[in-house]
């Protein structure tokens, strides 16, 4: 597939960038973010639990875009895809890494945090792409200026966004989304506080 689904970038406005420590959260976790309008998580591969976990989610929450995060390889693309995920995302790219990705025959989105990054997706084909660490790379300045010759490009930032920050990234006409860590925190779902989770994902998706 040469290109992802635009519905990756405009399913949510913030997409929840979610580890998983325990394979018994994953399931009450993915619940509660659909409960609160967010049908769309990325898991990431950080944790020795996260292919079963997308497995779990995969067959009891089929109603969510899953998607899995921190693709490095080929392999754990591929281990991702066979486990359930819909969609990939990377931090960074190589054109070994896109291939493979493009190999699953599933939507990605490669992660870029330089024009030549940038240019270097765009011509293997693919318009969308993750901005990451995205304010450690320059935030929102840096979106709006690469817009100018390169408006072609969509991109999902992520990386240091709040709440705060999240609706003047989606103000701009290159970003379909932006990646969020905020709406799963550690002390929420160490206590299976999954109202809270609900609630927070309610408040991103009334970001846009």
């Amino acid at each position: 597939m040469s290109a992802p689904e635009p519905a990756v970038l405009d399913a949510v406005p913030v997409l929840p960038v979610v580890v998983v420590e325990r394979l018994d959260d994953a399931v009450p976790l993915a619940r509660a973010l659909v409960a609160g309008g967010l049908p769309a998580i990325e898991l990431t591969l950080r944790t020795p639990v996260a292919l079963d976990a997308i497995r779990a989610i995969s067959a009891e929450v089929p109603e969510i875009l899953l998607g899995a995060g921190t693709i490095t390889t080929p392999a754990e693309a591929e281990a991702a895809v066979d486990a359930g995920a819909r969609f990939l995302v990377s931090p960074g790219c190589t054109p070994t890494l896109l291939a493979g990705m493009r190999a699953t025959g599933v939507p990605f989105l490669p992660g870029t945090s330089t024009v030549s990054e940038v240019l270097a997706v765009l011509e293997s084909g693919q318009q969308e792409m993750k901005f990451f660490p995205a304010e450690a790379s320059g935030g929102l300045p840096y979106l709006k200026s690469v817009g100018g010759p390169l408006p072609q490009a969509r991109f999902c930032p992520t990386g240091g966004i709040t709440p705060a920050s999240a609706p003047g990234y989606l103000a701009l006409p290159n970003v379909g989304c932006v990646g969020g860590s905020w709406i799963t925190p550690t002390d929420a779902v160490d206590a299976g506080d999954w109202e809270r989770v609900a609630s927070l994902a309610a408040e991103a998706a009334a970001l846009r």
